[in-house]
């Protein structure tokens, strides 16, 4: 194990009050981290749930929770991981209102929106805005109705994460603020008809949640003893506002950042909150470390930002809006060599790409290069022909190239032949997707070319059956006269049994780059379901086929090409091997590697803000103006460059294409923020010392899954080809009609276990028991979008009366009610959900509800097996969790009219011990990606939507 330097033993060790850690770049932030919690639990003798640690992404929070589990476990010491609330600010915020629901404005089944989601859902309720006096001022007078969404979207987001007073806005007496203060008094309207949540209301609910309930936010102020909060930099208003109510009068909020790295005021985040950190507490109470040893970058490189940071004025009318602070190598020899290049085309050449090309080829050649993943481009964006350019030159000539976030999805061979057979089989879009005359829209001759492109592929011997296939299917949606059994995702799953779409399923190497083509066609069939989704499409009609095809193609499809669409990204591994990663600067940041190749040196400090930003700031803000408006965009440019120069752990490279012809002659090439220190790096041609450079290789992530009994293992035991399409890639099954039945029978029970847990068991009376069952309906079909025929709905509702008939006299023994519960393991996280357990002082029974009939336990004795061992799973998890010893273990079958309903299992450690050792096995199997099947599972076959291409392939 690596030892702490003095002043990360420092930031370790001080634990009481607030604490602010400006932590630069390759300082060893994480593993402080890291420390900081094992010092909290082993010196401290702090329990889990006392913990919070908010981090800046998902991927760093299993990352930490991998590491601290692993630290752990090398001491020997047990402790329940999972307990902490430890996740990003928006994770951690969603707990706690899923956990205090019945406090906010949320009903059960909640639709939590994505940004797609979000604009999408403004875009199909545009209308009810244009009312709005000067609503021209805030989405557009002239956009088209997607764009004014768009627009739309990002000065609402701007309002939740500010806080601003909606009822402030709307007496504004600028008619721009006013405008803005009556959409968001409707948009709010508008998430609670849906029962919907975006992201940024997420943070604001929390807050109105806390704010109002002074009872639940003592409870939480007890509970969380400890917050650390990692990238302080990037946190925004409302983020700060809840930190600090969950902090309470203890205060013991350590943040750790570095202001110089702080880059998404974009999506309103402000750096004040970690440059004004220590004024908010009195004089000398905030504790102050400084993590400046960069354990990653060679001096020369650590030299190079350390100068581009201090080239620009950080003080502005004597305040200053940086912490000073100079970055040092780490002690030791450094080997003497170029370790600052540039490897750039020619002024006039235009032979940058080939240039980059033989800087690659000669690295490789000479063998520094041992894994094209040690090479990441850092741009600005990706999204831009110029970089699709390089990729496509690049993988031309043998080096593949790792770019999610390039838009290159929608011209990916699968995505466009899967698109061309769509259009193939709907012979009359060609007629019905124009609404007027002269009407042309862009995509439609990209959809030609998809269809030109599938059509020739259909020409070939090869393809023949599927050409066969794909006529009869065309003229039958042409000319349709009765209702299908499919829509758009049961075509896409029928065409993958032919072998012009099989075959990207077939022998998938699981390297990001060999199973691009599953995983696009994995993220289609999201896309297919998501769009049935939210237009409630379950089959084709005669009477709206025609009409789903304009939607589809005109514009869910449409503005996903406009829009882009990331492609997959392996949670962990962030430079997948055989790779040249190309990555935003934005998705870089956190990252390392041996080399770095920055370009985006044509940019310039630009403007990013509006007028009515500065009307908002000045007028409306919580807190005075900070940085100068007009000083913002030289600053952020120096953080964005400083995180992008700072990744780079032996070689940082300096590229671009000098003095580049535009349209009214020629563009300065690199820019002038750069040209000082770019015309002082010799050309990789001249620095021949780089191949005295070793190169380090790209950490392993190793970030360790969460496995459950029904989630994997029971999918994994019924089909693990199953497993492989819809678990390890990820496919979107078709709705075959949500488990609508089961899910309202349970959620109203689980209200029942609510009320008694909360002490108020004469709550439960009829009427109570039918106004939660008719909420929790009602909800449900809001959000799964199926329904239930009244003699079922009142079928159901007797089911839980009889329950609570049954259970009353025994209330007293619950203890808890739908538990999550979770154990770290050596190899694994090992999670599940309890629906019940009751029982007295350290001896617990535990239930799992069964909305159904008791089964013939002879005739179905092999599910019983199955209920069995999921029930010895749960029985592990408690015992292992709480210490508490499980006696019993039962299923109960709510449906059972007369007989006992209960079925009862003993609980025996040696039939525990060999189920946990099973599953032990299939994680196992799974994690080595072996999902061989001796044969198929006929039974459960037809409700796979795989089976087509099984039947064809198997």
């Amino acid at each position: 194990m690596n030892l702490l330097n003095f002043n990360q033993k420092k930031a370790v060790e001080t634990t009481e009050g607030p604490l602010l850690i400006i932590a630069g770049p390759g300082s060893g932030k994480t593993f402080t981290l890291v420390e900081r919690i094992y010092y909290l639990i082993t010196e401290k003798k702090v329990k889990a749930e006392n913990i919070l640690v908010a981090t800046f992404t998902e991927k760093a929070a299993r990352e930490l929770m991998t590491r601290v589990s692993n630290r752990l476990q090398e001491a020997d010491i047990p402790f329940n991981l999972n307990e902490m609330y430890l996740g990003t600010i928006h994770s951690i915020c969603l707990r706690i209102l899923e956990e205090n629901r019945e406090f906010t404005r949320l009903k059960k089944n909640y639709i939590l929106m994505d940004q797609f989601d979000q604009q999408y859902f403004l875009y199909q309720k545009i209308y009810e805005y244009s009312h709005i006096t000067n609503i021209e001022s805030i989405y557009g007078d002239r956009s088209s109705r997607w764009k004014k969404a768009d627009n739309l979207l990002k000065w609402l987001n701007k309002v939740s994460e500010e806080m601003l007073d909606v009822d402030e806005l709307k007496s504004s007496l600028e008619p721009q603020v006013q405008a803005l203060g009556y959409c968001y008094e409707l948009y709010l309207k508008q998430l609670e008809e849906e029962n919907s949540l975006d992201f940024s209301t997420i943070q604001l609910e929390t807050y109105r949640l806390l704010i109002s309930n002074p009872e639940l936010l003592s409870n939480l102020n007890q509970g969380i003893e400890y917050l650390m909060v990692d990238e302080y930099q990037d946190t925004n208003t409302i983020q700060e506002e809840i930190l600090f109510l969950l902090g309470g009068k203890r205060q013991n909020i350590c943040v750790v950042g570095d202001d110089d790295q702080g880059l998404y005021r974009f999506r309103g985040a402000t750096i004040r909150n970690i440059l004004e950190f220590p004024q908010k507490f009195d004089s000398g109470k905030c504790s102050q470390v400084e993590l400046s040893t960069n354990y990653r970058s060679h001096p020369s490189i650590i030299n190079f930002y350390n100068t581009w940071m201090v080239e620009n004025n950080w003080t502005y009318k004597g305040k200053n809006f940086r912490y000073k602070k100079q970055i040092k190598p780490r002690d030791g020899i450094h080997v003497e060599a170029d370790t600052v290049i540039k490897v750039s085309g020619s002024d006039g050449l235009r032979n940058w790409e080939e240039e980059v090309y033989q800087f690659l080829i000669s690295m490789r050649n000479k063998g520094k290069v041992t894994d094209w993943n040690q090479i990441a481009f850092l741009f600005k964006s990706v999204k831009n022909e110029k970089v699709i350019t390089l990729a496509n030159y690049l993988e031309e000539r043998n080096i593949p190239v790792y770019s999610p976030r390039s838009n290159m999805f929608f011209e990916r061979e699968e995505i466009r032949l899967i698109i061309g057979a769509f259009l193939f089989l709907f012979p009359q879009f060609a007629k019905v997707r124009k609404w007027a005359e002269n009407a042309h829209l862009e995509e439609w001759d990209i959809y030609d070319s998809y269809l030109r492109e599938f059509a020739e592929k259909l020409r070939k011997k090869e393809n023949h059956k599927l050409l066969k296939w794909c006529q009869i299917r065309a003229k039958e949606h042409v000319n349709l006269q009765r209702n299908t059994d499919y829509s758009f995702a049961g075509l896409f799953y029928q065409l993958l049994q032919f072998d012009l779409f099989s075959c990207y399923l077939e022998e998938v190497s699981y390297t990001v780059k060999d199973s691009r083509p599953i995983r696009n066609l994995s993220l289609f069939s999201k896309l297919l379901t998501k769009f049935e989704y939210l237009h409630r499409v379950t089959v084709f009609t005669p009477k709206s086929i025609n009409s789903q095809l304009t939607t589809f193609f005109n514009q869910y499809l449409r503005f996903l090409i406009n829009g882009g669409i990331n492609e997959y990204e392996d949670n962990s591994e962030y430079a997948p091997s055989g790779c040249i990663s190309f990555l935003t600067i934005h998705q870089s940041k956190g990252l390392e590697f041996p080399i770095v190749i920055v370009d985006s040196l044509d940019t310039t400090p630009r403007k990013q803000y509006s007028e009515l930003d500065e009307i908002l700031q000045e007028n409306h803000y919580h807190k005075e103006p900070f940085e100068p408006l007009d000083r913002t965009k030289y600053y952020d440019f120096r953080r964005l460059y400083y995180t992008a120069f700072s990744r780079a752990q032996n070689l940082l490279v300096l590229s671009c294409q000098e003095n580049k012809p535009n349209g009214s002659g020629t563009k300065k090439v690199p820019s002038r923020a750069f040209v000082e220190l770019y015309k002082t790096l010799p050309s990789w041609r001249d620095a021949t010392s780089i191949y005295d450079l070793t190169l380090e290789q790209v950490k392993d992530v190793n970030i360790k899954e969460e496995y459950s009994f029904t989630s994997h293992i029971n999918i994994f035991e019924t089909c693990a080809l199953q497993y492989k399409f819809y678990k390890e890639f990820d496919f979107s099954p078709v709705r075959q009609g949500a488990t609508l039945f089961g899910t309202l029978v349970h959620q109203t029970i689980e209200d029942i276990h609510k009320s008694v847990l909360r002490g108020e068991e004469s709550k439960i009376t009829d009427d109570n028991i039918e106004h939660w069952f008719n909420s929790n309906y009602s909800n449900l079909v809001k959000k799964e979008r199926v329904y239930l025929a009244p003699q079922t709905q009142k079928v159901a509702f007797n089911q839980v009366l009889r329950y609570v008939e049954k259970q009353g006299k025994h209330w007293s023994q619950i203890k808890e009610a739908e538990v999550d519960v979770s154990l770290v393991k050596e190899n694994y996280i090992l999670k599940g959900t309890i629906d019940l357990i009751k029982g007295n002082n350290d001896t617990v029974e535990i239930i799992d509800f069964k909305s159904e009939k008791k089964p013939d336990l002879v005739k179905e004795s092999e599910m019983m097996y199955h209920y069995k061992r999921q029930l010895e799973v749960y029985a592990h998890l408690i015992e292992e969790r709480t210490g508490q010893k499980v006696s019993k273990m039962h299923l109960y079958y709510t449906g059972e009219e007369n007989g006992n309903p209960y079925v009862t299992f003993s609980k025996e450690k040696k039939a525990i011990d060999r189920t946990i050792a099973t599953f032990d096995e299939i994680v196992q199997k799974i994690e080595s990606k072996d999902f061989t099947i001796k044969k198929r599972p006929e039974k459960h076959c037809r409700n796979c939507d795989m089976r087509f291409y099984c039947d064809d392939k198997i």
